[in-house]
């Protein structure tokens, strides 16, 4: 394919996520990358926050590497051990099966963006860290479950 024309990529907005949750994702909006590439094995977004917002639940996954590199602006990583504040050239990786919880906000007065990269396995399970959350994707199609596995019905 070659060259991508970033003006012709769809700006993505919203969430997956559930209500109340979704609701959280405000100011978060993504181009996909590797979609539009037509790429199949990974995937690759180019992540925008605006002041304020989060790039999504803090969570880990269990079968996904996932990698990240700031490209604009601040953010602040948060995971299980605490904050890391990460600026343009800063980069983390997130291995599949690693129990670590992460997300990043925006908490500055300025627009932020990362790419993120993470491999597509057929079938996946994110665990979201600070709610009684969890995902199971597999064939196109996202499934939301308590983590004692109990089918999602809102929060209790």
């Amino acid at each position: 394919m070659g060259k991508l024309d970033l003006s012709t990529v769809p700006v993505r907005t919203g969430s997956i996520y559930p209500e109340p949750y979704a609701a959280m994702m405000k100011g978060r909006s993504s181009l996909r990358l590797g979609d539009a590439g037509g790429l199949t094995q990974f995937g690759a977004n180019l992540v925008t926050l605006e002041p304020g917002a989060l790039s999504s639940l803090r969570h880990w996954h269990q079968n996904e590497d996932e990698f990240v590199m700031v490209t604009e602006g601040e953010c602040t990583l948060v995971q299980d051990e605490g904050e890391t504040v990460m600026r343009p050239g800063d980069c983390a990786a997130f291995p599949a099966g690693s129990t670590n919880g992460h997300h990043f906000v925006n908490r500055t007065d300025r627009p932020a963006r990362f790419l993120v990269v993470g491999t597509r396995a057929p079938r996946e399970v994110a665990t979201y860290s600070d709610v009684d959350l969890k995902v199971e994707i597999g064939g196109g199609k996202a499934t939301f479950f308590y983590k004692d596995g109990t089918p999602w019905a809102g929060p209790r």
